[in-house]
């Protein structure tokens, strides 16, 4: 179950939210460098200071749906131990839906902020 940093169940409402920005989280890691999916729920966890703790049931059937879209592309990497991996890219496709994403979240989010604010008077 994800919590947040106060360790208060989401919502019903803070799940449908995460559900519509969860490619864009996964995209905005992986667009960072290859990473795999363990690594991905590690930074998402600590990049939203314990608010996002995303499951393998979660993560793995979202990676794997990017891929079936072309905006990940998966490749097994063996390591030095002989164990293999699968490491994620971001492809030009998922870097264009990342920054699309980006600019409909940096305009959205100022108009609720602008919304939020209280008026002056």
């Amino acid at each position: 179950m994800r919590r947040s940093r106060s360790n208060i169940t989401m919502t019903n409402y803070e799940r449908e939210y995460l559900k519509g920005s969860t490619d864009c989280l996964i995209l905005s890691v992986v667009n960072d460098g290859p990473t795999y999916g363990y690594e991905i729920i590690r930074q998402l966890e600590s990049r939203s200071d314990g608010y996002f703790h995303f499951r393998e049931g979660t993560l793995y059937p979202a990676l794997h749906r990017m891929e079936q879209e072309g905006l990940v592309e998966g490749r097994w990497q063996t390591l030095p131990n002989g164990q293999e991996r699968r490491y994620y890219y971001i492809t030009p496709r998922g870097k264009e839906m990342l920054a699309h994403r980006r600019a409909v979240w940096s305009t959205f989010s100022a108009a609720v902020r602008a919304v939020f604010k209280p008026e002056a008077g």
